[in-house]
């Protein structure tokens, strides 16, 4: 399971252990993941892979097994991973190349290290970070982050701010596709408050895009609108220490 953290990587973008992620794992683990979204209505959510803390050999894995869609929590780790696989691709492995998702907090001067590589910046949650992004990478896609469980240090904007935080992005050129929240620890029910909070934000601001919900809570979030899910542990294993 992943959530939003500092921007100080746990790890590089080498293996984390001796054995490295196959995709024949992660098809497995896939599979398994899939029928958990479908019986809770998800068939059509989007999973974002997560590979926080593991080596670009889960990137690569994952991408093999048909995740495009990768989510980093650190500049670092995604520069180092995104090198790592930029060398093994070539005439041999030219699909090795996922669509990043940003997903953890970031200090506006790690921005424009991964300015180039980003697909979608997912916690997008104050006004100076997306200045800085629209500076770097200008029209690029965001989900601006909300902070519904209320716990220092996981990051978003407090949702009586959503809509302008929303606003301000949009003035600031970026394309707003969506909002994007961490549920609280603990029992996957606590979460659902949160998450319907959140589908109606949305909602009212006409947005399709809903990144909600993770290994433990996903099916709550599948409930309660998400169209994207964000999933390590489901897909990976444990993370490594």
């Amino acid at each position: 399971m992943s959530t939003t953290s500092s921007t100080s990587p746990p790890s590089s973008g080498s293996p984390s252990s001796e054995t490295l992620i196959t995709p024949a794992e992660v098809a497995d683990r896939l599979g398994a993941l899939r029928e958990r979204l479908s019986q809770a209505g998800g068939d059509r959510v989007q999973v974002v892979a997560v590979t926080k803390g593991f080596g670009s050999d889960a990137v690569a894995a994952a991408v093999s097994a048909g995740l495009a869609d990768v989510g980093e929590n650190y500049a670092q780790e995604l520069v180092s991973k995104a090198n790592s696989l930029s060398a093994q691709a070539g005439a041999e492995h030219p699909g090795l190349q996922p669509r990043w998702h940003f997903i953890g907090q970031l200090q506006r001067n790690k921005i424009r290290k991964i300015a180039d590589l980003v697909h979608i910046w997912q916690s997008v949650d104050r006004p100076e970070l997306a200045s800085e992004i629209a500076r770097r990478a200008p029209g690029a896609a965001v989900l601006v982050q909300v902070d519904i469980a209320g716990q220092e240090g996981r990051g978003g904007c407090a949702p009586s701010e959503t809509a302008p935080m929303v606003q301000h992005c949009r003035d600031a050129g970026l394309e707003v596709v969506g909002l994007m929240a961490v549920g609280p620890p603990g029992v996957p029910e606590l979460a659902r408050p949160g998450f319907r909070l959140l589908a109606s934000q949305a909602a009212d601001l006409g947005l399709a895009e809903l990144s909600m919900g993770m290994t433990a809570d996903m099916e709550v979030a599948v409930e309660e609108g998400a169209t994207m899910v964000r999933v390590g542990t489901a897909l990976f294993g444990p993370r490594p220490n």
